[in-house]
């Protein structure tokens, strides 16, 4: 859709992006097949979609070398050697950015003992120094780091939330996917912990994808506080919304379609941003061997360009403010957002400027608190 809509505005370019698909079936080594089989049979100028952060790195590793940009809009990990990887550009967030507003709604609340849980992955080890340190500069304590496998069983799950149960913190937040995070909640309200005397708060890596999990799942999140990049509603967004799950019912007749996730909208601009970098740079098909590269790698002619031109697009996109720093995606407002009801309600909102806010405006007016736990 987003190469549709470009080319439609700018029928005149003489450029024109051209996508090969690969799946990793998220296998890092399959990442790396694929993205080698890219280079080698299609000349591939540009990379995009590492998901996960593991895979990204290995792939920005074979960039380097072919002087190829790799793109990410999915992998988060604020671990990723940025130095060591010259290019890598990531058109997502760092996990890390979220940081504050998790910290802003701890204060707020007067919460002062909090029990992180995470996936054992590079995604869930990311952000923990981060974490740890934020809460360290609030004076909170953090007694208990509870780690869950992407393969636990819903047995296992269930008894490190009972060990849970045995302390005296309420206060959890969860840093996981949306797919274990869902079972982390069915859980918890299987055994109890969903209600009255206990608060989960979400990192994004649940809450943005909160509009793809069904009911049973939802309604397990009762009470729940989630923390995701604010998207400002436009027109333009909600024009795309409409097209998209048209488009997707098509596509998935048997499939209810929900809203595109920040992910997908984070994939289109990535593709409207490297499609405008292609145009400046005057891309052209031409490869040359590089010496020093392990067969069967070559170094691009153009991909030097490409980054450069890359790194200094700026426009307005589907997900708002599209601008890199130090090839990352700045986001300077995120949204709180509450399940009730099994029903998403936005609650509040965090700026870098004026804090935790009822609305985002110059009226700076803070959350007001209920009863603290």
């Amino acid at each position: 859709m987003a190469l549709e809509d470009f080319y439609t505005l700018h029928s005149n370019y003489s450029t024109r992006l051209v996508l090969y698909t690969r799946d990793s079936n998220n296998d890092n080594v399959k990442a790396t097949l694929a993205a080698l089989d890219l280079l080698q049979n299609n000349k591939t100028e540009v990379i995009i979609g590492p998901q996960q952060s593991s895979q990204a790195a290995i792939v920005s590793e074979i960039g380097n070398t072919s002087q190829v940009p790799v793109i990410s809009f999915s992998a988060t990990s604020p671990t990723l050697a940025f130095m060591q990887l010259p290019y890598f550009i990531r058109t997502t967030i760092n996990d890390a950015a979220q940081i504050k507003t998790i910290t802003s709604l701890i204060k707020a609340y007067g919460w002062r003992k909090v029990v992180t849980i995470h996936e054992d992955t590079d995604f869930g080890w990311g952000i923990l120094p981060f974490l740890a340190n934020a809460l360290e500069e609030i004076n909170v304590h953090s007694p208990y780091c509870s780690l869950i496998s992407k393969l636990s069983t819903d047995d296992q799950i269930k008894q490190e939330l009972y060990k849970l149960q045995t302390m005296q913190t309420r206060v959890f937040v969860v840093h996981m996917s949306s797919s274990l995070g869902s079972k982390l909640f069915l859980m918890a309200k299987e055994v109890g912990m969903i209600g009255e005397g206990y608060v989960w708060i979400m990192t994004d890596g649940v809450t943005n994808m909160v509009y793809s999990l069904n009911e049973s799942v939802t309604s397990a999140m009762k009470g729940a506080l989630g923390v995701r990049p604010y998207i400002p509603k436009t027109n333009k967004l909600n024009y795309f919304t409409i097209r998209w799950k048209r488009r997707f019912h098509e596509d998935n007749p048997q499939e209810m379609s929900n809203k595109p996730s920040i992910y997908a909208l984070w994939a289109y601009d990535t593709i409207y941003a490297v499609a405008m970098a292609a145009e400046k740079a005057g891309v052209q098909n031409i490869k040359i061997n590089n010496p020093t590269a392990p067969p069967p790698l070559h170094a691009s002619l153009n991909g030097p360009r490409l980054l450069e031109e890359i790194r200094n697009i700026k426009f307005q996109g589907l997900s708002g403010n599209f601008e890199l720093i130090n090839r990352q995606l700045q986001y300077s407002s995120f949204e709180i957002i509450n399940i009730v009801g099994g029903r998403v309600r936005e609650v509040g909102y965090w700026r870098e400027e004026q804090g935790l806010s009822r609305v985002l405006d110059e009226s700076n007016r803070t959350i007001q608190h209920q009863k603290k736990i």
